[in-house]
């Protein structure tokens, strides 16, 4: 018999399909590890949401807390009053245009009842919409690392938070052209909202900072807002109008400057978009 042949083709067989099963189990565990690090991302993601919303709601809370005592005071005047001039009436101790004075008064208490009414109404119209545009503008940015690029909602302001080594270069105000991929995405969903107005304030660390014609960190942070706000207008269309630059230099820190991490933490840029506080300004003018 020709033993040696039928053992070499089985040899041969075997080393085969253990290359080809190898193979396969490192592209399934690689792959099992890219889907493990986007479910990981997706967690902090919903986990983010979660924590947003519910400093939403306990906003709302509050608020409606406030409008439920103001609606108790209205009832309670309105009962009061209604009462008095009952009495009054029946006493025929009031002539009538006191008479008719009170009813005014009355009236009034019903118009305030309408107003806090309509305040209550345009609050949680502003609270849904800066809801909104958050969750478009975590959606534009897409798989961006979260630690360079943080979107919050604080005090009925919504805030995006850029960290400057996806903009700039250190100690510089040139955008580098890495950054056209966040500031593309952010400006997108900004110009889908023709009525917001927004600041981009520059924020640095506390290390001294001197260079050219910049002689310090108000000089720098200033200089990259602007560079910023440049490249929303003349290569986004934002319409400058509704533009705002500003520098805070090292003074408004989100963590501490002791640390290597803590400053980069703090060299930032900072869309702040702006509540229109002239739909406010109205609700609050006095209704004659």
């Amino acid at each position: 018999m020709h033993i040696r042949p039928i053992v070499l083709v089985v040899f041969s067989s075997v080393f085969l399909f253990s290359c080809v099963s190898n193979k396969k189990y490192k592209a399934e565990q690689a792959r099992y590890l890219a889907l493990n690090s986007t479910y990981t991302q997706l967690q902090a993601s919903l986990k983010n949401c979660e924590t947003e919303k519910a400093e939403t709601n306990r906003q709302k809370e509050l608020l409606q807390t406030e409008v439920d005592n103001l609606n108790k005071q209205v009832a309670f005047l309105k009962e009061h009053n209604t009462q008095t001039l009952k009495q009054l009436q029946d006493l025929s101790v009031i002539t009538g245009s006191q008479a008719e004075s009170i009813k005014k008064s009355l009236e009034n208490i019903g118009a305030k009842d309408i107003y806090i009414q309509d305040l209550q109404a345009s609050m949680a119209r502003k609270d849904s919409l800066n809801m909104a545009l958050v969750m478009n503008l975590k959606g534009a940015i897409g798989n961006l690392d979260d630690k360079d690029i943080n979107i919050k909602v604080e005090k009925g302001v919504v805030f995006i938070d850029i960290s400057d080594k996806l903009l700039f270069k250190s100690g510089s105000y040139d955008i580098t052209p890495g950054a056209n991929t966040v500031l593309g995405k952010v400006a997108l969903v900004l110009k889908n909202q023709p009525d917001i107005e927004f600041m981009v304030e520059g924020h640095t660390d506390n290390v001294a900072f001197k260079k050219g014609v910049l002689y310090d960190n108000w000089d720098l942070s200033v200089k990259r807002a602007t560079a910023v706000v440049r490249v929303l207008q003349n290569q986004y269309g934002l319409d400058p109008a509704h533009i705002a630059a500003a520098g805070r230099a090292e003074y408004k820190p989100l963590t501490t400057n002791d640390t290597e991490d803590g400053r980069a933490i703090n060299r930032r840029t900072r869309i702040v978009i702006l509540p229109q506080l002239d739909q406010f300004f109205k609700l609050l003018e006095t209704k004659k």
